[in-house]
């Protein structure tokens, strides 16, 4: 991403992804720089499948160890598979952060092997709080932050949809925070797309206050969605809160998904929120993936949330 082209990743980042997963890049060189644009599904492509479809984890908290779960690589194995399974080939999968517990470098090369299985060309990530927890993030992005800006923010464009990934882990008070350099990329970013490109938000901790006692909301986010307000369809996905959320602010619609670790109280339920232990044989009841699906000429993006089986 470059201040000539905001709205493109940088090459570096896409050679990156492309080593991971096979990705099909477009380059042009433009004013002797060489810019990028994710490829969209090839033109044979059956003309009844959706323009983009992609799929959400969340929450995997690789090393973490506790009743709620007492093996969570075997359930975020199972979400691969079921992402996998799905009878096609998402064009990218994103993770909304935790990605790890303790953020360790071991957790952190655990996750990155595992989502190495994917079978998608593009695999996205945005940093949790748990993938912070003593420095900064730093571990974070030697591994997954390669080519982003600041603290790992970034964006792309992809069969004419417009993807934005935030971080709003670092620099905690009592709620998420994006800070001025972050909303300032946001607003440069969006300026020259035209009001009907749709947009797609996806960060760790909610852009909307769900319940704010718990720190389920962004301080600052108010000020990044008003850039977006313009824009006929914008969609928002979030992990952090471990379970499906759903609130519509006018044209932007705000998705909480669920965990591939363990559930959370639902907001208020209890003092605080602690792992929730399920009795036998329910856990998997309340894990999941999330399919996602756009179709051209529509205003709204279709979500399906699936258990995991």
């Amino acid at each position: 991403m470059t201040e000539r082209d905001p709205q493109s990743m940088t090459r570096r980042q896409l050679i990156r992804h492309s080593a991971w997963f096979g990705a099909a890049v477009g380059l042009a060189v433009v004013g002797g720089e060489v810019v990028s644009q994710l490829a969209s599904a090839p033109p044979a492509a059956a003309a009844d499948r959706p323009t983009l479809r992609f799929a959400q984890v969340s929450d995997s908290h690789i090393g973490f160890q506790g009743a709620a779960n007492t093996d969570v690589t075997a359930t975020f194995q199972t979400a691969i598979d079921q992402i996998n399974g799905l009878g096609y080939t998402p064009d990218f999968v994103i993770h909304t952060g935790d990605l790890t517990h303790l953020a360790t470098p071991e957790q952190f090369d655990q996750v990155e092997q595992m989502m190495k299985g994917l079978k998608t060309q593009h695999v996205f990530t945005v940093p949790g709080e748990h993938d912070a927890t003593d420095d900064a993030g730093q571990r974070y992005r030697q591994v997954f932050g390669k080519g982003t800006r600041g603290d790992g923010w970034y964006s792309f464009d992809i069969a004419g949809v417009h993807v934005i990934g935030l971080v709003n882990t670092l620099n905690l008070q009592s709620l998420g925070h994006l800070g001025r350099d972050q909303l300032d990329f946001v607003r440069q970013d969006v300026a020259g797309l035209g009001d009907d490109t749709p947009i797609i938000v996806f960060s760790h901790i909610p852009l909307f206050a769900m319940y704010p006692q718990w720190g389920w909301g962004t301080d600052d986010a108010t000020e990044a969605l008003s850039y977006l307000r313009r824009f006929s369809s914008v969609t928002c996905l979030n992990g952090h809160v471990h379970q499906l959320f759903t609130k519509t602010e006018g044209n932007i619609t705000f998705y909480s998904g669920t965990t591939t670790a363990y559930p959370l109280p639902a907001p208020g339920d209890g003092p605080a929120p602690k792992p929730v232990t399920l009795p036998a044989g329910k856990l998997h009841d309340a894990l999941g993936i999330r399919e996602v699906t756009y179709q051209r000429g529509q205003q709204l993006l279709a979500l399906k949330d699936q258990k995991l089986r």
